[in-house]
């Protein structure tokens, strides 16, 4: 028997609006047997998929990194050419398992290291999510782990559909002894396929682990627990077959209202053309950031984090003169609103491709970057 934890959390029924959420009845039984599929709809569930005898519809929308990687020997943990293998030959070598937990579909969206993808990229895979979501009951992507905690949050800032999505990868190249990537790779469509992650945006998923897309962050370049989310912790865990959710980004809490809940970055409503170059600068000790901030004014740049540090007065006014817009952040992992340099990079240029209005900018900072749950103490 395989065995979904349904996502019922006390006052959140909305999490999966049509699963019944029964405290007797915590788990639900789905027959691995194949079907005739369902027509996946925006109101319809992984959970409901398996409760009336249908396996959960997951497509992978695989981008190569660590996890797709060859090495050069079966110990080379780190020694390695990370996208060589193919997400189909990845996924052959989990059946006939993973056949009992989703009618699984491929996309090879590419196959590079992490840092082989540039923006105009992050905007052609939100596209490709959400063609696969138009079918999929959900969606895993797999990527390298060295910016995948700007994949997380671009994708989540930017998919419009509630239906999960899971994003993994590996610390260890898939063929060598103790890889995590296998297990990395199965348990992300376990949690996909669970629905259990429905209007949570898009999450990170590690190690047994998946965590929140604006509070994830690599902690290590080689160690297989590397992902943290050192304020407030992960959301929970991947047992076998089992999910065990302990708590919600706060954007579930707007579930059944879906025009509440999706992002003002419907990127149907923009091209690639229309995003801006937008730069991070570290201060420091004794930092002279004028010169940089003039230097990339004049380039164009249409906005500069300034993460730790600042210009002079007079550098940043006439920078702004010349249209550039400045959000300025801690320089460690875990700064303002627990957003770091790079994903408030990420916020501040998809706020500058829809709006040249500032204080639109700061409006959606605060909406997004400082989201918490409302909770009313008379209820």
């Amino acid at each position: 028997m395989r065995r979904f934890t349904v996502a019922c959390i006390q006052g959140l029924a909305v999490l999966a609006p049509n699963t019944a959420c029964a405290a007797a009845a915590p788990e639900m039984a789905a027959t691995p047997a194949p079907v005739p599929a369902m027509q996946a709809t925006e109101a319809s569930s992984p959970a409901d998929a398996a409760e009336a005898g249908v396996l959960p519809r997951v497509t992978i929308v695989a981008t190569g990194g660590t996890i797709a990687g060859v090495s050069d020997t079966r110990t080379s943990f780190q020694s390695y050419r990370a996208g060589s293998l193919g997400i189909d030959e990845m996924l052959s070598e989990l059946r006939p398992q993973i056949d009992e937990v989703a009618d699984v579909t491929t996309v090879q969206f590419g196959n590079r290291p992490s840092g082989g993808y540039a923006i105009a990229d992050f905007f052609d895979l939100t596209l490709a999510v959400e063609e696969a979501l138009e079918t999929a009951d959900a969606v895993v992507v797999t990527s390298g782990t060295g910016s995948m905690d700007e994949f997380v949050y671009w994708l989540d800032l930017t998919v419009q559909s509630r239906k999960p999505v899971v994003i993994t990868g590996a610390m260890r190249p898939w063929t060598v002894i103790g890889t995590d990537a296998h297990a990395n790779l199965f348990n992300a469509i376990v949690l996909a396929a669970s629905g259990e992650t429905r209007c949570f945006g898009t999450v990170l998923m590690l190690n047994d682990e998946f965590h929140a897309a604006k509070e994830a962050w690599k902690g290590d370049a080689y160690r297989m627990d590397t992902f943290v989310s050192r304020e407030l912790g992960n959301l929970g865990f991947i047992d076998e077959l089992d999910v065990r959710t302990y708590r919600a980004p706060p954007r579930v809490q707007h579930c059944a209202d879906p025009e509440r809940w999706m992002t003002p970055f419907d990127l149907n409503r923009i091209s690639k053309d229309d995003l801006p170059r937008v730069e991070v600068l570290i201060g420091y000790q004794g930092a002279g950031l004028d010169e940089a901030i003039t230097a990339w004014a004049e380039a164009g740049v249409r906005g500069i984090v300034l993460a730790g540090g600042r210009g002079s007065g007079e550098v940043q006014e006439k920078a702004e003169e010349m249209g550039v817009v400045f959000r300025r952040t801690h320089r460690f992992r875990t700064g303002t609103d627990n957003l770091y340099p790079q994903k408030a990079r990420l916020l501040l240029l998809l706020s500058l491709a829809f709006t040249d209005d500032p204080e639109q900018v700061d409006a959606w900072f605060a909406e997004l970057a400082g989201a918490e749950f409302q909770v009313d103490p008379g209820r």
